[in-house]
């Protein structure tokens, strides 16, 4: 019997895998669920699982910050993810296997099931670990940015900014806890800037980072939801490609 736990911080993404095991994998058993890094290292010490379903943002921090605190671990994972592009970016390069959200079923199947076959061949995953584990540590030497403003230097982790606003010369900044600074510069100094760090301009007035997209809705014209709750709208000619850039990651 494979034992198996799930950590997300969504209580709605616990049980959706949850079922999804119990329906396709009977022979998994899930030991429990956790939904923080702390919770989880508990979980993962007391039920010494085979497998671990992991969601990369957690409330404190992310899956890749649970992994690195394990270090070295046996279980296998399949990681669980929304549109993050340096998140999938990272996975693929180490070839692990991961779940993007919403649930595709197929998609859950041949991941869970791949993560079976390891377990069963005893084969390690390490040397892809350590592959990610590498790009995890680069990715944290993030990229710095100055915001000049009237009255100070502001200098932010290019990460943090969730998208920028243009208003003619202006351009607003907007971060994860709906602080905004505005500069007197405009946005087209700032794409380039920002584009070879997942920043993408999906309207003439907005330039969004592409890790800070919660959902993406194709109704009524074309819109995102970033992670910090505020609607974006996406131009016709841009919903395409920026769907077909997300397809990628």
């Amino acid at each position: 019997m494979i034992k198996a736990v799930i950590i997300d911080d969504e209580p709605a993404m616990q049980e959706v895998n949850s079922c999804l095991l119990a329906e396709y994998f009977p022979d998994i058993k899930l030991v429990g669920t956790a939904n923080s890094i702390q919770s989880g290292i508990d979980l993962i010490g007391a039920q010494n699982p085979d497998l671990v379903l992991l969601d990369i943002e957690l409330a404190d921090g992310t899956g890749f910050q649970l992994l690195q605190k394990l270090q070295p671990y046996n279980f296998k994972v399949v990681f669980i993810t929304g549109f993050d592009s340096f998140a999938i970016r990272a996975i693929k390069f180490s070839a692990l296997d991961y779940i993007l959200k919403p649930v595709n079923e197929t998609e859950f199947q041949q991941a869970i099931q791949r993560a079976v076959e390891l377990i069963a061949k005893k084969e390690s995953t390490q040397p892809q670990v350590d592959v990610l584990m590498d790009s995890f540590k680069r990715e944290m030497q993030t990229k710095k940015l100055v915001l000049r403003t009237s009255e100070s230097l502001h200098i932010i982790d290019v990460r943090d900014i969730c998208f920028c606003k243009s208003d003619n010369s202006y351009t607003t900044f907007y971060f994860k806890e709906n602080e905004k600074i505005i500069v007197s510069k405009s946005l087209k100094n700032y794409e380039g800037l920002l584009t070879e760090y997942g920043f993408y301009r999906v309207h003439q007035s907005f330039l969004v980072n592409l890790n800070h997209i919660k959902k993406v809705d194709k109704s009524d014209g074309g819109f995102i939801i970033m992670k910090n709750k505020k609607e974006i709208p996406v131009s016709l000619r841009q919903m395409k490609n920026l769907v077909g850039l997300l397809e990628k990651l």
